[in-house]
């Protein structure tokens, strides 16, 4: 008689899968229960979008600027007429120098546009002049408060030339300068900072919440149940990752209806790539936050390290809030090896530029190397035994 063989059973790698799908409704349902996690990943992404959309401007607007007019003629007064057509300067009319000195020291304008009493005069003769003075405590206003203000006072003496009939040299034709602006037609920086918001929420989501409660999970033992169990390390690193990724492609969709919705934020690039650069920006981003809470196993330290070497790191050395070109060299470097410097580039390039293929490739091929040699990082510091 033939004994029927026995079934053998299931060998380790076709019980992965049943496994994943366990641990991640397991993390999904333990993510949706902690209310601090979905703060952090869900409430915070809109608050930031809200602050930095509407509370932040890089733009200059109704600068108050004193105006002294020690020549109150009407030739005096037409040539400082320009300062009252522009929405960036809001001009505050004097008579006496003194006046608008202390208006400056005290913060209340500032620039003063100074007409000397004998303007008229020395504008007959052909060689008048305009005294144009601006507080410089903060350099790069100053710097946009002058640009606005001569702006302004220039176009004034144009008219008046071509009034006069000297505009141009005898003979030649006039010309005209037609400016354009690419990439930001409208001059308004919120078209610079609502992408860069993706690549902070993103980093915030990723780095810092996986990092917070993983360590939290480290605190507690939960992690050293599992190492019981049958569960591989990359399985659990996997279930790990899945809900956080899905949280941080939520505030990717947050993101995206406010740059359309709330800031009327172009969009020239491909949607399809936007998307598939974010998803890997987020794998690394989540890769970190595996890494330093596999390394800390700790709560308060994990969220001072993921905010210390992720977060800020993505806000100030990024390219968020200025060209790097414009930093010292070792600061330069610091932010060439971020990985959110690559994506902050990728995504500004592809809201406001379009497809620029050599840009993308390069940068998405960096992002993915990242990736790999995070994941790959936080699976050798994921292993499964105690300390």
């Amino acid at each position: 008689m033939t004994v029927p063989a026995q079934p053998q059973p299931d060998a380790p790698r076709s019980r992965f899968w049943p496994r994943l799908i366990a641990l991640t409704r397991k993390e999904s349902r333990q993510l949706m229960r902690d209310p601090s996690s979905l703060a952090i990943g869900i409430l915070l992404p809109i608050l930031l979008i809200l602050i930095f959309g509407y509370g932040l401007s890089l733009d200059v607007k109704n600068a108050p600027i004193a105006v002294v007019l020690e020549d109150t003629s009407p030739t005096a007064v037409q040539a400082v007429s320009g300062l009252q057509l522009t929405p960036y300067i809001s001009p505050v009319m004097l008579t006496s120098m003194r006046e608008a000195e202390a208006l400056m020291h005290q913060r209340k304008v500032d620039g003063i546009v100074r007409v000397p009493g004998d303007f008229s005069r020395r504008l007959a003769a052909g060689d008048a002049s305009i005294q144009l003075i601006v507080h410089g405590a903060d350099a790069a206003k100053a710097t946009i408060v002058l640009r606005y203000a001569s702006s302004a006072l220039a176009q004034d003496a144009l008219r008046a030339a071509d009034r006069a009939g000297g505009g141009t040299p005898s003979g030649i034709g006039r010309v005209t300068i037609e400016q354009r602006m690419w990439f930001n037609a409208a001059n308004d920086s919120t078209w610079y900072l609502v992408p860069g918001l993706i690549v902070l929420i993103m980093t915030l989501v990723g780095a810092f919440l996986t990092a917070l409660v993983m360590a939290r999970e480290w605190e507690r033992g939960t992690l050293e149940a599992l190492f019981v169990t049958p569960v591989r390390p990359v399985e659990i690193l996997l279930a790990k990752i899945i809900p956080y990724f899905g949280i941080g492609m939520a505030g990717l969709l947050l993101c995206l209806l406010a740059a359309r919705f709330l800031f009327e934020v172009p969009m020239y690039g491909s949607l399809a790539v936007i998307v598939i650069s974010a998803m890997l920006y987020l794998i690394v981003a989540v890769a970190v936050g595996l890494v330093i809470s596999s390394v800390t196993r700790n709560q308060f330290l994990a969220s001072q390290v993921a905010l210390i070497s992720s977060f800020l790191p993505s806000l100030m050395l990024s390219g968020f809030l200025f060209d790097l070109r414009n930093v010292p060299t070792a600061v330069r470097i610091v932010g060439q090896v971020l990985p959110a410097t690559y994506f902050m580039e990728l995504i500004r390039t592809l809201f406001l530029a379009g497809n620029v293929w050599p840009l993308i490739l390069r940068n998405c091929a960096i992002l993915l190397a990242y990736a790999v040699v995070l994941l790959g990082v936080a699976r050798f510091v994921t292993r499964k035994k105690l300390d």
